[in-house]
């Protein structure tokens, strides 16, 4: 390969795929690429696909463009889960060279060669049950947050999700390469690591290639939490069933891990959380919510729910809608169901109309962001620690509390990547958060 060419990546997705695109960035960075905007022009573009939602998959094609307006000779890589289930499909896009699945994309190059445009897109993808081995991956796309992924693919069977088929079996890293990893993202001045998988809580499963747990979620946990360095840590996304009393209380006594959880629910009735084939009932998540409230009075908890799922009538959406409204929350995040092939909820009836569907989304919507403000009331007149970001936004420089509360203040270079002890004071018009420090 000729020296220093260019390469720019997009990333739709999980905070999983950022972790996975960084390290693939890092493999063309050792091939004597550079890393450019994806705005800018340059010798190939790489798109890390999603497809959790239809919406995902739309944007695709807009993505291409983009790339090509920027270069129009430019090579066009498609990976990621998208690109696993559907390779064909992406293949057939104008402009894409290349598309990989789920194991061939740790190695994309050693698919390129002289990165000429092909006539008709390239395929290369296993079959899923090949993607049975672990790939590590952290992302450290900005200097105060980088994502570490800790485990990989899904041997849960929900009726809605594509992400076993794209991803394949559940998998871990090895406790020993997480460490080490953690370690090396510490020592880049990095203060804030959040732990990311596909589902985090079967940590273990798969550590050293077989299906029987060497570790435990809370094994993990507890050998991060002596890793020197590491300021903080946060958990991405855990199944309820597997968010344990111990790993809450953990959490609760810990040096470095926050005060933050984000746990899916996808619905408040138990008649559809049978149908999605959730591994948990309705009074299950009352007990993990009440818990940490119990230990952490000011933990910030987000919430994962689906709309308009196959047989959701409108009894069953007002049971999640007034549910959600009694517990004690922080944040939803609302996604609106949309069909995917291959999955058995495709074919269920009682489908909900899309008109219906966007209704019932914008009303969770609405809750959330009374829930939010709710919560954020709450923490008025108690005194955090922030770490701010990178970004200057209209003269405003942001951060995060440890419990999750997005602060603002005037632009300050100064307090960039630095953890400052703060008193929380009004919430502005925009709804984030004034302060004043504490020397």
């Amino acid at each position: 390969m000729d020296a220093r060419k260019k390469v720019a990546f997009y990333t739709l997705g999980c905070k999983l795929n950022f972790s996975e695109t960084s390290t693939i960035a890092r493999n063309f960075n050792d091939e004597g690429f550079d890393r450019v905007d994806f705005k800018e022009k340059a010798d190939i573009y790489v798109i890390n696909t999603c497809s959790v939602t239809e919406n995902a998959d739309k944007r695709f094609k807009t993505i291409v463009k983009q790339a090509q307006n920027a270069n129009p000779d430019a090579f066009v890589a498609a990976v990621g889960c998208y690109a696993q289930l559907k390779p064909e499909e992406l293949a057939e896009v104008d402009g894409v060279d290349l598309v990989l699945g789920a194991t061939e994309k740790f190695k994309i190059t050693d698919y390129i060669n002289d990165l000429s445009k092909n006539d008709f897109g390239e395929v290369h993808s296993c079959e899923i049950e090949e993607a049975d081995f672990y790939v590590g991956s952290y992302s450290i796309g900005d200097r105060t947050r980088a994502f570490l992924k800790v485990q990989d693919g899904c041997d849960y069977k929900c009726t809605y999700c594509t992400i076993p088929l794209a991803r394949g079996i559940s998998r871990s890293d090895t406790m020993e390469n997480v460490l080490r990893n953690a370690k090396e993202i510490s020592e880049q001045g990095i203060k804030e690591i959040v732990l990311t998988g596909v589902n985090i809580g079967d940590y273990g499963k798969g550590e050293f290639g077989n299906k029987k747990h060497e570790h435990t979620f809370l094994d993990l946990v507890t050998e991060l939490d002596k890793v020197s360095g590491i300021e903080r840590l946060r958990i991405s996304s855990i199944e309820p069933n597997l968010l344990k009393n111990e790993t809450i209380e953990l959490v609760s006594e810990s040096r470095a891990f926050v005060p933050h959880f984000h746990v899916p629910l996808q619905s408040g009735s138990n008649i559809l959380l049978k149908k999605m084939k959730r591994r948990y009932m309705r009074e299950l998540y009352t007990d993990r919510v009440a818990k940490i409230k119990e230990v952490m009075p000011n933990a910030c908890i987000g919430v994962d729910v689906i709309v308009g799922f196959p047989g959701e009538t409108d009894d069953l959406f007002l049971e999640t809608y007034n549910y959600l409204t009694e517990l004690d929350i922080s944040y939803l995040h609302v996604f609106t169901y949309s069909e995917r092939d291959n999955t058995e909820a495709a074919e269920f009836e009682g489908v909900v109309p899309k008109h219906i569907r966007a209704k019932r989304s914008k009303m969770l919507r609405g809750l959330s962001a009374k829930k939010r403000r709710a919560f954020y009331e709450s923490q008025i007149d108690t005194t955090h620690t922030v770490l701010f970001e990178g970004e200057n936004k209209e003269g405003y420089i942001h951060g995060f509390t440890e419990n999750y509360v997005k602060v603002k203040a005037p632009w300050n270079p100064e307090l960039v990547n630095t953890l400052q002890n703060v008193h929380l004071t009004k919430i502005d018009d925009d709804g984030l958060v004034r302060f004043q420090f504490i020397s």
